[in-house]
């Protein structure tokens, strides 16, 4: 996260917006039954984690998006991002909400949730489904009233007893992440078909509330004869501006675009979702994806690998400007991408053990060698941000870590640990001696040429991955791991035996990227705590389990004010990185894209939007296409 400017502040206190009262039943005090009490409460358009709203009420549209934007065409795309049970690489279901299955990329859009995200600020949400919210004065209590046009796509009424039945459902049995996020979510309860009365734990964690108003409306009665737990291909019952269209399991998904949508005119959507389609195709190899492009089987592309964008987007369609190329800047926390240790396995539950495997890691080698010197290290998991913890505590930072102290490592308290800087040459004999002191101090000696365990075993590591273009990323680091007497080796299996295994912690190291927001908040519990490091599917794959870093986490979700929640990441940052868990890679602050000249987009891509803002954003041109028709 970028430092915040000045915004306009609407707020959510009394003040600004006037006192209302209206009876909240307390779900801790029993059902529809409970006592009746009253209770101050504003009423809101929107909502963010401290109160600030950019755009008033009446607002049109977002500032960002194009009103006048025209319906119509195709896009097409491999996934980039992935949420939940979703993979990169395939799909067998179309339920993309549980631990079950490979869910399909785009399902989100076939649903409507309550709120949405302006993308031009850090976590402000306005009204979906839901056309206000309410909120009590001790922010326990949220009472959304649905809109009455709210509608499934087979035009039965979307009420608040499908929003409430949703809520409870993916709490109950939603996939895991899900789960851990809404463990401050009391209760969820319909008062009437146009009024939901949703209730928190005390000093629930900031951002629940927001979570939970971007969370997918299902239809009760469509799941009143269906397991929703069940990974299946039957297409749910949506309210969103897409539905399901044609699809082949493990090749391509498509989505076609509501045409008479309930909300289509809404401010938060003027000007958006503007495809008639919108497909996903699917493959299992980076090269191969990319030659698809390159034949036009699929119009848009994100470039990840940088060896692709330097040396073969010189194809003839690039050269006669039917694709053009574009980097736009990323100003989102680029999150922190590594190798993170398995610490529940004991061969690695020694930080010294952890540390020394980083410094076998030449990043200056490979990032000249292999990556084209695009990308710069990555050190903290709040890369790109200012939450990144620099020098030595601050005062604030240092209340918070005081607690600890002995608890932690001494280095807590001063400079934060930052990767070794190689001199290069992929086998920087300096940091290789290093790193055989602490192999030695922590008891792993050399025998008959290999590193021993204390127990006498020979001591191996083995890098999961599932595609073959990290595999040169690895060739380096895994020779000198070898020079330390480490039996390292690298498994490249397919999609979904990897996610299996990655939800089940079945490996020794794998890779991970942590996508942080610019308010992070209930979103590190899955990340850093130890609850999430006992459940099964969370993105804890190091098994972090540490009482300093669970009261950390604690203290961010708490914190009352951005200042505070910088504080407290820092703290936390400072107390991970100490901690060895991972073995940072890389990340730059641009997305390379390609894209046949077929469409148009916004002059500026939203400061906090995921990605590029398409396909959300952008639209279908009809004049380019057929230009690019003619040029063929």
């Amino acid at each position: 996260m970028t430092r915040l400017s000045r915004r306009h502040v609407l707020g959510l206190g009394i003040g600004a917006l006037g006192a209302t009262r209206f009876p909240i039943a307390r779900a801790s005090e029993g059902g529809p039954e409970a006592r009746v009490v009253e209770a101050h409460a504003v009423e809101a358009h929107g909502m963010s984690a401290f109160g600030d709203l950019k755009y008033p009420a009446d607002f049109p549209q977002f500032d960002y998006i194009n009103p006048a934007a025209p319906k119509g065409g195709t896009f097409s795309l491999i996934p980039s991002v992935r949420a939940y049970n979703q993979s990169y690489f395939t799909f067998n279901s179309l339920n993309a909400f549980i631990l079950k299955g490979e869910g399909a990329q785009g399902m989100d859009m076939t649903f409507a949730p309550l709120m949405v995200r302006a993308n031009d600020e850090p976590d402000a949400m306005y009204g979906l489904a839901a056309k206000s919210v309410q909120i009590s004065a001790d922010k326990l209590t949220y009472r959304f009233t649905i809109r009455p046009e709210a509608r499934f796509h087979d035009g039965t009424k979307l009420t608040a007893r499908d929003a409430a039945f949703s809520l409870s459902v993916l709490k109950e049995k939603g996939h895991p992440l899900i789960i851990v996020q809404l463990r401050d979510m009391v209760q969820a309860q319909a008062i009437d078909d146009a009024t939901l009365v949703v209730t928190f734990a005390e000093k629930r964690a900031r951002d629940v509330p927001l979570y939970v108003a971007g969370l997918p409306i299902f239809s009760q009665a469509y799941y009143a004869t269906k397991p929703f737990d069940e990974s299946t291909l039957d297409t749910p019952l949506g309210s969103g501006p897409y539905k399901v269209g044609k699809f082949e399991v493990n090749r391509y998904i498509e989505y076609e675009r509501v045409k008479d949508w309930w909300a289509a005119d809404l401010p938060v959507c003027r000007g958006s979702y503007n495809f008639d389609i919108v497909r996903y195709e699917f493959y299992r190899d980076r090269d191969v994806a990319f030659e698809g492009f390159t034949g036009k089987n699929y119009l848009f592309r994100e470039e990840f690998t940088s060896r692709i964008w330097a040396t073969r987007y010189d194809f003839p369609a690039v050269k006669d400007g039917r694709v053009k190329l574009e980097t736009l800047p990323d100003q989102l926390p680029s999150g922190g991408q590594g190798w993170f240790i398995n610490t529940r396995r004991d061969k690695f539950k020694d930080s010294r053990v952890r540390e020394a495997l980083g410094y076998a890691f030449d990043f200056e080698w490979t990032n000249k060698t292999v990556m084209y010197g695009t990308y710069a290290r990555t050190r903290s998991p709040f890369q790109n941000s200012d939450m990144v913890a620099e020098g030595p505590p601050s005062p604030d930072e240092l209340k918070l870590l005081e607690p600890f102290r002995g608890q932690v490592p001494d280095e807590v308290f001063g400079q934060p640990f930052v990767p070794p800087v190689s001199d290069g040459s992929g086998q920087d004999r300096t940091l290789l001696r290093k790193a055989q002191q602490l192999l030695q101090e922590a008891g792993l000696e050399i025998k008959d040429g290999k590193r021993r365990l204390p127990n006498g075993e020979v001591f191996t590591a083995e890098f999961l991955i599932d595609e073959p273009s990290f595999q040169p990323h690895h060739a380096t680091f895994m020779k000198n791991l070898g020079q330390l007497g480490i039996d390292a080796s690298i498994r490249l299996i397919d999609a979904v035996q990897f996610r299996s295994r990655v939800e089940d912690f079945d490996f020794d190291i794998t890779i991970e990227r942590l996508s942080m927001s610019p308010t992070p908040g209930d979103s590190l519990r899955p990340y850093f705590s130890s609850q999430a490091a006992a459940t099964k599917g969370s993105y804890n794959l190091a098994g972090v389990a540490n009482p300093a870093i669970d009261a950390l986490v604690d203290k961010a979700i708490g914190a009352a004010t951005r200042e505070d929640l910088t504080t407290a990441c820092r703290a936390l940052d400072r107390v991970f990185r100490a901690g060895r868990y991972w073995i940072p890679q890389w990340y730059r602050s641009t997305h390379p894209i390609a894209y046949w000249d077929e469409f148009s987009h916004p002059e500026k891509s939203p400061r906090y939007a995921q990605g590029v803002g398409a396909p959300e954003n952008w639209w279908y041109d009809a004049a380019k296409a057929t230009k690019l028709e003619q040029a063929k």
